[in-house]
């Protein structure tokens, strides 16, 4: 560990090294779009200040099942259904991105709230509607991706599900603290009533994570299983949560939450399942900002997580392709890119205003994590922007229900469950709707991408993919244009 060398030098060297200093794509262009592409996953009943108009109302009746209003929220990516183990993982890492990036956000930072917004209300009902039950998604996953029709005309049963003290889901109910807890400090200086009641909400669902513990996969199954199951379990939910409401409210109870459960797993990855790397990078926070001994803990492990992933550090475990793209896992590995960039921005933004380096073995580290933005956005060797809208050439078939078929202005009759396959699905012709700002799934290991509706595990966009891209746009819109 080695304090004091001129991290400002070192970011502009390592980014001239990289050759990338001149691509400088548009990141406000991009950021902007990357919140506008929310619009086009809302649920409920739209607003007069929508902008992407060939979304309508949906899903107004979700909720009935259960005689509770769960109307509102976001579908998690191509298909009607709302999840919301990675709806709040989506507005914990909006709310992130403010936080620490909002004042770089300019003209969007009001965009960003109400894309949060959009989520808390809907999170808030799904908390507070019936005591002692968090309810946790709306729509049976099993009937609707069978079907490929417009979430205007969704007509397959939307389920309820919930999590309760006979059915536990320590992770989806840690989770949603998270969100809550960092939304209510987005909000803290614009809505102090609003910030309060989520806040408060957010005391409520931790305790209830903790007091009944178990995995929400073992209660709820197929409902949830394979589509989000918590493969890392709960316990790095229940980490997520106190740190979260440690940030919110510096209360010493959840520093011994934290603390007592013990946060030294190692990962190489960050995502809606896997919060440990995250934690670290959150936590170290306190030790670089504030220098504060109690975190150096967190501080060593952020920075192991890192050795893990740059390129030339002697303890890489993460492969790259020929292009220079982190290559985690085969379907959608852009959530990945976009989650782990966001957490190397962050330290990296750290580590300026302390003038903080580290080395793993005998690399000295100045994380650059622009190589991989510049990559999605269209610095790539078959120079794809996987942002839908942005740039020249982009994917044209998404796999995406609503931006697939046509919208009712252009199409006003219902198109069924099983309509929408032929000719909408299997046709070659582009998508008739541009889901302005969508980061879609992404290429393969070879940096390959073949823009087909059916791949989906490349062409499906997902809500946590863009919201943890809108904090390093914000940072290099700030920063670079």
């Amino acid at each position: 560990m080695r304090r004091g060398a001129s991290f400002c030098l070192l970011f502009s060297l390592s980014l001239a090294l990289l050759g990338l200093v001149h691509a400088n794509p548009n990141y406000k262009d991009a950021l902007a779009k990357s919140i506008l592409f929310f619009q086009g996953q809302r649920s409920g009943r739209l607003p007069r200040s929508q902008q992407l108009a060939w979304r309508s109302d949906s899903g107004l009746s979700d909720g009935l099942f259960a005689h509770v209003d769960l109307t509102g929220g976001y579908y998690d990516a191509g298909d009607n259904v709302k999840f919301n183990f990675p709806m709040a993982f989506t507005t914990t890492m909006l709310s992130w991105s403010t936080l620490e990036y909002g004042k770089r956000m300019g003209p969007e930072l009001p965009n960003a709230r109400a894309a949060i917004r959009w989520a808390t209300d809907y999170l808030l009902k799904c908390a507070t509607a019936t005591p002692g039950k968090l309810y946790v998604g709306v729509g049976d996953p099993n009937v609707d991706h069978k079907c490929w029709e417009r979430p205007e005309d969704m007509d397959t049963v939307r389920t309820v599900f919930s999590v309760s003290a006979r059915s536990p889901g320590s992770d989806v109910a840690g989770e949603t603290a998270a969100a809550l807890a960092a939304a209510s400090m987005v909000f803290r200086k614009v809505d102090r009533k609003y910030s309060a009641l989520l806040l408060r909400t957010a005391r409520k669902v931790f305790q209830f994570a903790m007091q009944y513990q178990g995995a929400y996969s073992d209660s709820l199954g197929s409902a949830v299983c394979p589509f989000y199951c918590s493969y890392s379990g709960y316990k790095d939910e229940l980490l997520w949560g106190a740190a979260w409401l440690f940030r919110a409210t510096n209360e010493m109870s959840y520093y011994n939450i934290f603390k007592s459960l013990g946060a030294d797993d190692q990962p190489d990855l960050f995502s809606w399942d896997n919060k440990y790397a995250g934690v670290h990078v959150l936590l170290s926070r306190r030790a670089l900002l504030n220098n504060d001994k109690n975190f150096e803990q967190f501080e060593g492990e952020a920075e192991s997580f890192m050795c893990r992933i740059l390129p030339n550090s002697p303890y890489k475990t993460t492969q790259y392709t020929q292009g220079g793209l982190m290559y985690k896992l085969p379907e959608s590995n852009l959530q990945y890119v976009t989650s782990i960039t966001f957490l190397l921005t962050t330290y990296a933004k750290y580590m300026k205003a302390t003038r903080h380096t580290f080395n793993c073995g005998n690399l000295l580290v100045t994380p650059n994590s622009l190589l991989y933005v510049d990559y999605i956005l269209g610095e790539n060797p078959i120079r794809m922007s996987y942002m839908v809208g942005f740039g020249p050439n982009f994917p044209k078939r998404i796999h995406h229900r609503g931006s697939s078929l046509p919208s009712l202005a252009s199409h006003p009759q219902a198109i069924g469950c099983d309509s929408g396959f032929e000719p909408f699905f299997h046709s070659a012709n582009p998508n008739p709707n541009i889901l302005t700002g969508a980061i879609v799934g992404g290429p393969n290991q070879n940096d390959g991408y073949p823009d087909e509706r059916s791949d989906y595990s490349h062409s499906e966009p997902a809500t946590y993919i863009n919201a943890a891209m809108v904090g390093p746009l914000a940072y290099f819109a700030a920063t670079l244009n």
